[in-house]
């Protein structure tokens, strides 16, 4: 492997059947060594975004655990959640914090999901998190998509 893996993750989702698809691609410089995708019943395309992160995560934490890696994700919701909001969210034992001081705090929404992200970026600095702009023609963001999409159509629980 060279020093750096690219991990592209991706999700989708449909809103009529409240199920989504979420996928990743491991590319080794212009080698793809692995993709994984699945389906679920979900809440929204947030969740299938964050799942696939985490999902590509796990991959890492069992295949690749001290290789170097970027995750790219076409999904504004995740890195400002990776790179900002999750440190606040554990501050605030992931629940929202509001000015009004008098409205009940709320789980924030996939918390589980984000907390095991947060658990894995935390003990793997050597994995960053950035953003790529979607269906703009990356090859790996595209494949994610397309396996995404596909596991949506599909209905098929997880492929690796």
């Amino acid at each position: 492997m060279t020093h750096n893996l690219h991990v592209y993750a991706d999700g989708s989702f449909d809103a009529a059947s409240r199920s989504g698809g979420w996928a990743f691609v491991v590319m080794d410089g212009d080698r793809q060594i692995y993709v994984a995708a699945g389906t679920m019943v979900g809440p929204s395309n947030n969740t299938f975004e964050v799942l696939s992160v985490v999902q590509a995560a796990s991959w890492l934490e069992r295949e690749a655990l001290t290789a170097a890696a970027v995750v790219w994700t076409d999904s504004a919701h995740v890195l400002v959640g990776c790179s900002r909001w999750r440190h606040i969210w554990r501050g605030n034992g992931w629940k929202r914090v509001r000015a009004n001081s008098n409205e009940r705090r709320r789980l924030i929404p996939d918390v589980e999901l984000w907390r095991e992200l947060d658990r894995f970026l935390e003990g793997n600095p050597q994995v960053r998190v950035h953003l790529c702009k979607g269906h703009s023609g990356i090859a790996g963001n595209e494949m994610a998509d397309e396996a995404a999409r596909a596991a949506l159509v599909n209905r098929s629980p997880a492929l690796a």
